[in-house]
């Protein structure tokens, strides 16, 4: 099972029931922070999650409200005496304004950190999921993710006692695609196993309405989308290098996008009816994130 926590939805300005942008994906013992903007610890304490379980960070770009929180969580991190590898990912750049981050704060590092600079295509794969990465248009250098998680194969147990096969190794090699041979007769992993597709994520973050906004969102089981303005916003929200509502709906709607979430709410909106409705005029599927809502898959 896959877990979404929201930890933060607002966009540049944080207001009383929205924290800057910061999402935590749980799966298989993968926490994977996607932004830390300020106050992300304190979000994390709120939500009764230990910022010591985060081993994978990744950074959309290096704008305040995603990335301002970082010096704060690696401090405590390290005052706790964080015992794993804490893995850095975000666009070009990321390891150079990591070095300049430690000169400019007095503090003890004594963690052990990867920092990777990405540019796109898978940077990240296991036998569980992979994670992937292809530039959006935002000014700098800003980068969209798809988490994706792996078809797995599970037994069914009525055709495995019909050929004699009990719980047990062999089971298993099955079950991870191999054949087996049991009492001289070969037994491929198809006979005995039927496919769970694996979830797709995709979390796209400030951007304008781009080609690969829509080839990252492509069959998303879920799509978390920056909904800065609503489309009345008219030419100001493509000057400011963002996108509507409206056009969050579009992408979801083009790609096929099972749900769209959205996120990263301006804070001159009081409420979220008009983000929403915005949304929902292209695409019907859709919810705005509020701080510290969950979503399992």
């Amino acid at each position: 099972m896959i877990e979404i926590v929201f930890l933060g939805t607002s966009s540049m300005v944080p207001t009383k029931e929205r924290n800057h942008s910061s999402v935590l994906v749980s799966f298989k013992g993968n926490n994977i922070l996607m932004d830390c903007g300020e106050g992300t610890q304190r979000q994390l304490k709120i939500a009764g999650i230990s910022a010591s379980k985060i081993n994978k960070i990744l950074i959309s770009h290096w704008h305040g409200d995603h990335v301002l929180g970082l010096p704060g969580l690696i401090q405590t991190l390290a005052a706790n005496k964080y015992e794993k590898t804490l893995e850095i990912y975000g666009p070009k750049g990321t390891k150079k304004r990591f070095k300049a981050m430690f000169e400019a704060f007095v503090f003890d590092n004594n963690i052990d950190l990867k920092v990777v600079d990405v540019e796109k295509g898978v940077f990240f794969e296991n036998s569980d999921f992979k994670i992937e990465a292809l530039p959006l248009e935002h000014g700098i250098a800003t980068l969209g993710f798809s988490f994706i998680e792996k078809d797995r194969r599970r037994i069914e147990l009525s055709k495995a006692k019909k050929l004699g096969l009990k719980e047990g190794p062999l089971l298993g090699k099955l079950q991870d695609g191999k054949s087996i041979t049991f009492n001289g007769k070969k037994i491929k992993p198809d006979m005995v196993c039927y496919v769970v597709e694996g979830k797709k994520i995709t979390y796209i973050a400030d951007t304008l309405q781009c080609k690969n906004a829509y080839k990252l969102a492509e069959n998303s089981d879920l799509m978390i989308c920056e909904a800065t303005y609503a489309s009345a916003m008219g030419e100001k929200v493509e000057e400011r290098f963002h996108m509507s509502a409206k056009q969050a709906g579009l992408i979801a709607n083009k790609a096929n996008v099972n749900e769209l979430i959205l996120t990263h709410l301006s804070a001159r909106y009081k409420d979220d009816s008009e983000v929403l409705e915005d949304a929902k005029d292209v695409f019907n599927n859709v919810r705005v994130a509020h701080d510290f809502m969950k979503i399992k898959l």
